[in-house]
């Protein structure tokens, strides 16, 4: 690598967990503060794509009452909201709208990484992110900003544009972006593919705007110069699909694992995950161990 291009990585590797987030108490969003606890809860049915029948069986009640919460004729106790949200597998974010739509106090608290109490949990990270190392791994939060990364991340961002590199560093928009690592990726057509997928897969779980404005702004941009047609891309003969990039170190093969908190009750470390890269052929391994040394 380039002098520039080293600064410009070790730069983007410090950043780090603490620009995370403010703490805050949970806020509703404008509007959904003036829906009913029963449309919250008929919307997240349906997305769940459950019958009421269905959702009652397995919630225990009977249809007549579930039916009757929803329209709004019966206010669910706090135990009740709690207990079709967890069957609804509703975020903690989305479940603190709940609570507050049905008149209840939030119960999750959203702090920062930095925050003493999650000491433990920061910790946590940063020893997964080293103990990766020489393999690129980070950290990002519900909308796939970056709030820490190893030093290995610098193998395969380096030469992206400085614009977005900027904080905070949106780590889908890095990939997919004409200026970013998009023109460096081999397989564009099928990585392209398997991340707005998985970005509508979170978008069908969370029904969350950002995504759903970041899925739009992804899909929207154009191949980069020199990407093979789709039906030239090289054949996958592949356990899961590799990212291939052409770096200093030559191409580079990687797949990706994903890392969460269990049983979260703070709504930073239930949106938090460590997305961490391992080679995929034995080349990818020997180069990064030799740039590590």
């Amino acid at each position: 690598m380039t002098s520039k291009v080293m600064e410009r990585t070790q730069r983007f590797a410090r950043i780090g967990p603490m620009t995370l987030l403010a703490p805050t108490w949970f806020a509703p969003p404008a509007g959904e503060a003036r829906r009913s606890v029963g449309e919250l809860l008929r919307e997240w049915r349906l997305r769940r794509r459950m019958s009421q029948l269905l959702l009652a069986t397995e919630a225990e009640i009977s249809t007549r009452h579930l039916s009757f919460v929803e329209s709004g004729r019966a206010t669910p106790s706090r135990e009740m909201v709690m207990h079709l949200a967890e069957r609804l597998s509703v975020p903690l974010r989305e479940r603190n709208a709940l609570l507050v739509a049905a008149g209840y106090a939030p119960l999750y608290r959203e702090r920062a990484l930095d925050d003493p109490q999650l000491a433990a949990a920061r910790e946590a990270v940063e020893l997964v992110l080293r103990g990766h190392e020489p393999y690129p791994a980070l950290a990002v939060d519900r909308h796939w900003n970056i709030v820490a990364s190893n030093s290995a991340l610098a193998a395969l961002i380096g030469e992206s544009s400085p614009a977005l590199l900027a904080a905070p560093v949106n780590a889908l928009r890095l990939s997919l972006h004409p200026e970013g690592i998009a023109p460096r990726i081999v397989n564009w057509h099928t990585w392209r593919t398997h991340l707005l997928a998985r970005l509508q897969r979170q978008i069908e779980a969370s029904a969350d705007a950002a995504l759903i404005s970041l899925h739009d702004e992804l899909a929207a941009y154009p191949a980069p110069a020199g990407a093979l047609p789709a039906a030239a891309e090289p054949i996958q003969h592949h356990i899961a699909v590799p990212l291939r990039v052409r770096t200093a170190l030559g191409e580079l093969s990687f797949y990706s694992t994903t890392t969460v908190f269990g049983t979260p009750v703070d709504i930073t470390l239930s949106e938090l995950a460590i997305e961490a890269f391992f080679p995929a052929d034995p080349q990818t391994a020997a180069a990064l161990r030799t740039l590590a040394s």
